[in-house]
């Protein structure tokens, strides 16, 4: 993948899921927003049909209070008429008089008031009583012969005692009012009332939330608060009570909220939940999306490594081919049977060595699609060790090293394929001797571990880096060495080891540090 495509499209990926997440969490903040204004709207509701209620409550109160005091007197009340509305209506079809008369009666009981509770000892008023009088009545017009007299004929009368206008129903209220502002306000209203009314118009609303008022005199504390109201400008609900008809009060009722961010919150949590989901999926894929770009172009850098190393070793072997072939051609050589001999041998061996070659690409491939077949016998590691060991020793001794065995595993048998386990341990010390830059010194070890043999290869070779020891063994993975190929090799020993083991339930890792040599371990199953 070209290097700029690919920053690009890293760029625009990045912009999208920066862009995402804003959208997402303006949409919870403002999701936030709007919650609190609807629980706003929701309380301020609350608070005036509270104190409505207890208003109303009140006035209920005092008009009992006054009427049943009226009720105890026993006093005929002397009644004077104070206002008197009449209305005539003639219907000419059916001649027939309609009137109706209003009037408003003043009833004087002539006895000091005192249910307002008054400390003024000197109060002189007297307990009146309004009453609305309404007569509606209805007469028939009688004619005599001529013409001339008329006569009026009552055929219906109706006649209502009681009750007032809105407008005459006010008035009368206002007195109420007047007296009501001389009671202190713990006397009005209990704050078991304020509780009952508030818990009731809340859970009709919904609104399940622990809440703490108070009832305010030109902004200082009365009596009636619960224990732990505090005073805080940006969290209180406030609403004024006990209005007079001017509506003008010096009382306000203040609610406020401790846990409402938490209650807001919560109100939005399904949402909030499932947008948080999506973004963590949005995260999840663009990381994966990200992984995998960067994964793609690693894997055609190692590609394009792994052909430039194959290329290199083809070319040693095809090259000594060519010339062995071009010499047995030449007339001189021909005759010359030892010289022939060797020249074929050459061609033999570095046939052989690019089959290798071939077949460990294709084991590889099988490995992975789990086509290889690979059947498993009772066999003993130490012997397979010992093979192994045979097959490199004559290397290491012309490089001037040696192998070490340290074979000291009580119990050895496990369940393996003699075969490819050989070349596991064979590609293990293979690698020791092409990575030691001095002589090799190999050492093989094994243990028993519970139920487990642990074969450990440590050499002194060149090491690995931490980044590498973390690739080694990825298919194709080389260490990276520019255009220098000092060291054979396609970067499919090691992942072969790894398939190996893993189909045979078992584990291999590596320890190593640059320029100290490397440790390999292979942990299998005993019998």
């Amino acid at each position: 993948m070209n290097k700029r495509l690919f920053v690009v499209l890293v760029i625009l990926m990045s912009l999208s899921l920066i862009g995402i997440i804003f959208v997402q969490s303006f949409w919870i903040k403002q999701s936030v927003d709007d919650k609190e204004e609807q629980f706003s709207n929701a309380v301020i509701d609350i608070l005036n049909e509270v104190t409505e209620k207890i208003e109303r409550r009140e006035r209920r109160d005092y008009s009992e209070r006054y009427l049943s005091q009226i009720d105890s007197m026993g006093v005929e009340p002397k009644t004077t008429p104070i206002r008197n509305f009449l209305f005539i209506d003639k219907d000419l079809n059916s001649n027939e008089i309609r009137t109706y008369s209003h009037g408003i009666l003043e009833e004087d009981y002539n006895i000091a008031s005192t249910f307002f509770d008054s400390s003024d000892s000197g109060d002189t008023t007297t307990i009146k009583n309004f009453t609305s009088k309404r007569t509606s009545m209805v007469f028939k017009e009688n004619f005599d012969l001529d013409g001339k007299n008329i006569s009026l004929t009552p055929i219906e009368k109706i006649e209502k005692i009681g009750g007032l206008t809105s407008l005459e129903k006010a008035a009368f209220d206002d007195v109420f009012m007047e007296y009501a502002k001389k009671v202190p306000i713990h006397k009005r209203v209990s704050k078991q009332e304020i509780e009952l009314l508030l818990s009731r118009e809340l859970k009709n609303r919904g609104l399940d939330i622990e809440y703490e008022y108070g009832v305010y005199s030109r902004g200082l504390p009365t009596k009636v608060k619960s224990k732990r109201f505090k005073f805080a400008e940006s969290t209180i609900y406030e609403a004024p009570i006990f209005k007079d008809s001017e509506g003008d009060t010096n009382f306000s009722l203040l609610i406020n909220f401790p846990k409402k961010k938490r209650f807001l919150i919560s109100s939005i949590m399904g949402m909030a939940f499932l947008s948080l989901l999506f973004i963590l999926v949005i995260v999840a894929s663009y990381s994966g999306a990200i992984y995998q770009l960067i994964r793609q172009k690693q894997i055609s850098e190692i590609k394009s490594d792994f052909i430039n190393n194959m290329t290199h070793e083809f070319k040693t072997p095809i090259a000594t081919i060519n010339l062995a072939v071009e010499a047995i051609r030449n007339p001189k050589i021909i005759g010359d049977k030892e010289k022939v001999e060797r020249y074929l041998g050459m061609i033999r061996d570095e046939n052989k060595r690019m089959h290798a070659q071939v077949e460990n690409v294709l084991r590889i491939s099988k490995l992975e699609k789990n086509q290889l077949d690979i059947s498993k016998d009772r066999v003993d590691l130490h012997d397979i060790i010992q093979d192994a060991i045979a097959h490199v020793e004559l290397i290491v001794a012309d490089r001037g090293g040696f192998i070490e065995a340290h074979l000291d595993a009580s119990r050895s048998e496990v369940l393996a394929n003699e075969m490819h386990f050989t070349n596991v341990v064979v590609n293990i010390l293979d690698n020791a001797i092409k990575y030691s830059p001095e002589a090799p010194e190999v050492k093989i070890f094994t243990e028993v571990a519970k139920n487990f043999i642990i074969l450990k290869i440590q050499d002194n070779g060149a090491g690995m880096s931490k980044a590498v020891l973390k690739k080694v063994f990825e298919k194709f993975y080389r260490e990276h060495t520019g255009d220098l190929h000092n060291v054979k090799g396609h970067g499919l020993g090691l992942a072969y080891v790894k398939n190996i083991v893993d189909d045979h339930q078992g584990e291999v890792y590596a320890e190593s540090e640059k320029g100290k040599g490397s440790t390999f371990y292979i942990k299998l199953p005993l019998i």
